[in-house]
């Protein structure tokens, strides 16, 4: 049988909900301002009894801890109760990454404005697709992007949009450059008609070191991953001029079609940043689409130190940008931009009842003319936010701040015994680094790093990644953090070579 459903007068039901939601109603406005003031006090408490970046449990401890919690009732529970029942189970187990020794990926401290911002965004709660759903929020969004393609030295006919990360942006990049290259070569509509006949011979030319997005972006769109040509890299791990020249001559001469050249600008591993000048004549000289992820190093245009290696950037087709990285705001939130605004016309498509043409033609701007997403948050809010709180000056003494540290750390471990270091220079705040020994082969050594990098994690004193050079296992620190200190690094690193030492002592034991 099913149930009954209850019947109440309107006004009643109304009133029944009102402490639910935050609204004109006393009971709504004194609801949400317990709830904030509870959340707050929680996480203040959290955080002055934080001394490690992580508790240390396995994944098997926190999965049953996580189940355990996951149980609900018809009536629902006190907000008090919720927070009492999820502070060990979740927030406990969670990763504390504003910790000065959280420093294993690129997964930075959001400011404090930034979060402000978030509360604000959510509790608007506007979709940026249509500007009847977003309205100020619309105009908010196309102001900073101004901003960006500003900051970036675009032409006057760039435009953009926020986008949820590197990936996404990467995709839109793609996605433009392929249904260009269609259009122009083949006069092909890939939106009307799908793929052309020769979509099999498209192909992308990117570095050996570029972002796993390319390839995946590769395959949504139709192509494979064997569109992908991966370009050699020099010394330095950037893209190669001469190769990638050499390789879309080869492509030409196959009967190949390369229509679009990826550069980097910041490689995860490395921080390492293409030859983006030289990239972007060669895509003008060969008539392809000029794509840079600058998804990590975009944010050098906030440095006063090292803005110059950014020169290039601004010839680009389309870039990607995030800013939940070096700019320092929550998960998630970047930008797609490009420099002709008309390319946005390969992803257009009308809907009568959310921004149909005549509202186009009429001036009202839509957003989801511009994006491969429909409902989005309104995260330009937390980039303009911190912007007008903490100001360009902070941000750009912030992110020189992590580049001194990460070129004082690969200093401190070339003169550190047993460890060595991948990038003695790092071009951005990246330092890959290992405990190295001449009595082990090269097979237990990359045992000897992955055990050390899993117990510094279980341990929760720091959270350092690891990742593969050349087939050797390598420890990564990612030095987002401007509260982050050369003692901080140099603690840990204390603690891998001591760790090695432990393992390899070990090994003798059982020998």
């Amino acid at each position: 049988m099913p149930a009954q459903i209850t019947q109440f007068p309107e006004t009643a039901v109304r009133s029944r909900f009102d402490h639910l939601f935050l609204n004109k109603q006393p009971t709504g406005i004194k609801e949400f301002e317990e709830t904030i003031h509870q959340v707050v006090n929680q996480l203040i408490d959290i955080s002055l009894e934080q001394t490690a970046p992580y508790r240390g449990k396995s994944p098997q401890q926190v999965e049953q801890e996580v189940k355990e919690a996951v149980t609900f009732n018809n009536e629902g529970e006190p907000l008090d109760k919720v927070l009492e029942m999820i502070e060990p189970s979740i927030l406990q187990n969670s990763l504390h990454v504003t910790d000065e020794k959280s420093m294993g990926h690129l997964h930075c401290p959001p400011l404090i404005a930034g979060v402000a911002a978030e509360l604000i965004i959510s509790a608007y709660n506007q979709s940026m697709d249509s500007w009847d759903q977003s309205t100020a929020a619309t105009f908010v969004e196309e102001e900073m992007i101004g901003w960006l393609t500003g900051q970036f030295g675009l032409g006057e006919k760039a435009s953009g949009v926020f986008s949820s990360g590197g990936t996404q942006s990467n995709y839109m990049g793609l996605l433009l450059a392929r249904d260009a290259y269609c259009d122009k070569q083949w006069n092909h509509n890939v939106k009307k008609h799908g793929l052309p006949p020769e979509a099999g011979k498209m192909k992308i030319l990117c570095s050996e070191e570029a972002h796993f997005t390319v390839k995946k972006s590769a395959f949504q769109l139709g192509l494979g991953e064997d569109a992908v040509v991966s370009v050699s890299v020099d010394q330095n791990h950037r893209m190669s001029t001469a190769d990638t020249q050499r390789k879309i001559e080869q492509l030409i001469e196959n009967g190949d079609h390369p229509f679009a050249i990826v550069g980097t600008c910041g490689t995860t591993d490395f921080g390492s940043i293409d030859p983006l000048s030289d990239l972007a004549s060669l895509a003008s000289r060969y008539n392809v689409w000029f794509h840079a992820d600058a998804a990590y190093g975009g944010a050098l245009i906030l440095s006063e130190s090292h803005a110059s290696k950014l020169k290039g950037l601004e010839m680009a087709d389309s870039i990607t940008v995030d800013f939940h990285k070096l700019f320092y705001q929550p998960i998630s939130c970047g930008a797609f931009l490009v420099n002709d605004e008309r390319s946005f016309k390969y992803i257009n498509h009308h809907a009568d009842y959310l921004n149909p043409q005549e509202d186009e033609e009429e001036g009202i701007p839509h957003l989801v003319n511009k994006s491969i997403a429909t409902t989005r948050r309104f995260d330009a809010l937390k980039l303009f936010m911190t912007l007008k709180v903490v100001g360009l000056s902070q941000l750009q003494q912030m992110v020189d701040h992590t580049f001194i540290t990460a070129k004082k750390t690969a200093d401190y471990i070339q003169e550190t015994d047993h460890l060595s270091v991948a990038n003695p220079d790092p071009e951005l705040n990246t330092v890959l680094f290992r405990f190295e020994s001449n009595d082990q082969t090269p097979e237990k050594l990359n045992e000897i790093n992955r055990l050390i990098q899993k117990e510094i994690l279980f341990s929760g004193k720091a959270i350092v990644a690891k990742t593969k050079f050349k087939s050797d296992v390598f420890l990564k620190f990612t030095l987002l953090n401007p509260r982050t200190s050369i003692e901080d690094t140099q603690s840990v690193l204390k603690e891998v070579q001591q760790l090695g030492y432990k393992r390899m002592e070990e090994r003798e034991a059982f020998q």
